[in-house]
């Protein structure tokens, strides 16, 4: 078994665009070797700024010979009636290379066993492997020279290596070689005898190109800075990732600022070092932020204080500037700039943010009665959740919205209920985020949440597969993990109606809103329940109660007796339509009046899986019914009275799901 190398060295990369290039690249070859019948047993892919590397392990050394039919002209136009061979044959046949003599014939049809000899794995990468580069696509992709094919850097370099031959391939512009380069200030020219010593000699080279050794590296260089503080990290994966794709040679570096800038919320400061500068927040054991923090540079060398300094310089500027508007905002209470929202657009038709901000309000009360919550917290949260975006911090910081409303909430002297509902009514932030704690932030936000999905569907702007306005998918995951994680009895549906009616504009498309609801609701539990069930739950509008409705998808998740699944079926075929109401006084068999005992018997009290288990029990019952009873009897009135019959036994399956979609 053989290992191919293949390294295409570039300018600096975009850091979003390398993790599509992973997964482009991987796809690509595998495709390619797949399409080809090229066995292998691994494709790893690695990358840093400054190169893309793929390493196929396990290749064979070509493709397997082929020997196939191949099917020709029908027999009596390829032999004449002397059974000599005419132009036809003669030119299927050398097309197919074989002689005349090899062709046969077979249900009136001439064939050629043909022989295809597998092609060399080293060609068909020669041949391929530029077609796969070429095919990788991303966002900025650029020309330089005159070349007419884009990529998102120019190339400096291309290495091909099968074992230790090379396999000689033309990327773009760039012929290649055994040859590649280190970090820009260490080795270069660097002669790679065969993909085995590839990632050593890189790695005496100042470049760790495997980006997972180079993120365990970067952790484990910070946690070690960290530890000398007694402080702690809280590194998310995307800033992780974001960093792993920045440098090639991770160096851990500790820099501090001044004490003084810990007065301003700590989400600014927080933000400004991750966010803006890609540091390390750095804080106490209890999670106090502290004046300092990691930046890992991609750096050859022992000397810091250049990049101190450096760091230092670019955070205070930042600082500077989140201090100055942290105190002209605190000079008037939060509630001042609400009246500043009507200056501000929702979107086009809605009206402005103070609009929506009243229907918010509106909207979180009527939220509130039906569930039965009476607290004055949830209006004034209401009121001021979208203050924050008329201030100076929030527009230098848009991603803080919520947080930094929160602390000018409590600087403003408000209850510490009021400002966590304010933070809180954002959440989650994300799929995998916490959902709001606090009734303030559930209830706000949810109002705030379907005003977004309606306003967006009356405007006619639905999310559609590569547009998603407003985020409105984001909005309505969640609504469903607030109400599912908290148990709230919600009518979505009405809660829809109640939405529409406030909004400026008009449009029928409540039906829209709820299937968008249903759909999302569906994805969101298909991680752990099967499609089919949640489909077969959903024709119960799930949009009236989603616990409701996942409690039943529990239920029926739990098992269903096939027995049970055959009687259901049954019911819903022969009931075709609309039956009248039981009259037990013509009943003629005992088997009608069992089921009709039975159907009686069977009470919903909320609980499904008891409900399921006695819906279980009855099936003897009802099989006895279909055993002993002709449904369609001759007196019409016996007939409709066991139609009605049915139809109460149907109600009865119904409320737990769609029987025919199981």
């Amino acid at each position: 078994m053989s290992k191919y190398l293949l390294e295409v060295g570039v300018e600096e990369l975009p850091y979003k665009f390398i993790p599509m290039a992973i997964a482009q690249l991987e796809n690509g070859f595998k495709t390619f070797l797949d399409d080809n019948k090229v066995k292998f047993d691994k494709i790893k892919v690695m990358a840093t700024p400054r190169r893309l590397a793929v390493i196929v392990d396990g290749l064979s050394s070509s493709q397997p010979d082929v020997e196939k039919v191949v099917k020709g002209p029908i027999a009596k136009a390829a032999f004449d009636e002397n059974n000599k061979p005419t132009k036809a044959a003669e030119g299927f046949a050398n097309k197919n290379g074989v002689g005349i003599n090899d062709l046969y014939v077979e249900d009136n049809y001439v064939y050629a066993k043909i022989f295809i000899k597998g092609k060399n794995t080293k060609d068909l990468l020669q041949e391929n492997v530029p077609s796969i580069f070429s095919k990788l696509q991303g966002p900025h992709f650029m020309r330089w020279g005159n070349n007419d094919v884009k990529f998102s850097r120019p190339i400096r370099w291309v290495l091909s290596l099968l074992d230790g031959e090379e396999v000689k391939v033309r990327i773009i512009d760039k012929d290649s070689s055994n040859t590649t380069n280190g970090h820009r200030f260490s080795k270069q020219n660097i002669v790679i005898n065969n993909p085995d010593e590839y990632a050593d000699k890189l790695r005496d080279a100042k470049v760790i190109v495997d980006q997972e050794e180079r993120k365990e590296r970067i952790l484990e260089l910070t946690k070690k800075e960290a530890d000398k503080l007694n402080a702690i990290t809280k590194i998310s994966d995307d800033l992780l990732e974001e960093v792993t794709f920045l440098c090639e040679w991770p160096v851990a570096v500790v820099c501090n600022f001044d004490e003084a800038f810990l007065t301003i919320p700590q989400e600014v400061a927080v933000t400004v070092m991750e966010t803006h500068q890609r540091y390390f927040a750095l804080y106490t054991k209890e999670g106090k932020l502290i004046n300092k923090f990691v930046t890992i540079t991609n750096y050859v060398g022992d000397e810091f204080e250049n990049i101190k300094a450096g760091n230092l310089r670019v955070i205070k500027a930042r600082l500077d500037d989140a201090v100055f508007f942290f105190k002209e905002d605190t000079k008037k209470p939060l509630e001042s700039y609400v009246e500043n929202l009507k200056g501000m657009t929702f979107q086009k038709g809605m009206g402005s943010v103070y609009d929506k901000t009243q229907r918010i309000i509106k909207l979180s009360e009527k939220i509130s009665s039906e569930l039965g919550v009476n607290k004055t917290s949830i209006k004034r949260t209401a009121e001021l959740c979208k203050a924050d975006l008329a201030t100076n911090l929030v527009f230098e910081f848009t991603e803080l919205q919520g947080f930094i409303g929160a602390d000018y909430a409590r600087v403003s002297g408000e209850s510490s209920e009021i400002a966590e509902g304010i933070k809180e009514h954002y959440f989650p932030l994300n799929a995998d985020s916490e959902t709001a704690k606090s009734i303030e932030g559930q209830i706000v936000g949810i109002a705030d949440k379907i005003d977004t999905i309606c306003a967006v569907f009356v405007s006619g702007k639905k999310p559609t597969g590569s547009s998603d306005p407003l985020g409105v998918r984001r909005a309505a995951l969640g609504i469903i993990k607030t109400i599912l994680e908290h148990n709230l009895k919600l009518d979505i549906s009405k809660l829809i109606d109640e939405t529409l009616e406030l909004l400026p504009m008009k449009a029928d498309v409540k039906k829209d809103v709820e299937e968008f609801f249903v759909q999302r609701l569906i994805i969101f539990m298909n991680n752990d329940y099967s499609k089919n069930i949640l489909e077969a739950c959903s024709t119960n509008n799930p949009c009236k109660d989603f616990c409701d409705y996942s409690e039943r998808v529990k239920a029926v998740s739990s098992g269903v007796d096939e027995k049970l699944v055959e009687n259901a079926n049954r019911v819903l075929r022969i009931l075709k339509e609309d039956a009248g109401e039981i009259k037990p006084e013509l009943f003629v068999l005992d088997a009608e009046k069992d089921l009709y005992k039975a159907i009686e018997g069977v009470k919903f009290d909320g609980d499904y899986k008891k409900y399921l288990k006695e819906l279980t029990d009855i099936n003897p019952v009802v099989t006895k019914f279909f055993d002993d009873v002709l449904v369609m009897d001759k007196d019409e009135k016996i007939k409709n009275n066991r139609l009605a019959l049915l139809k109460s036994l149907k109600n009865k399956y119904i409320i737990l799901t769609d029987f025919s979609r199981l």
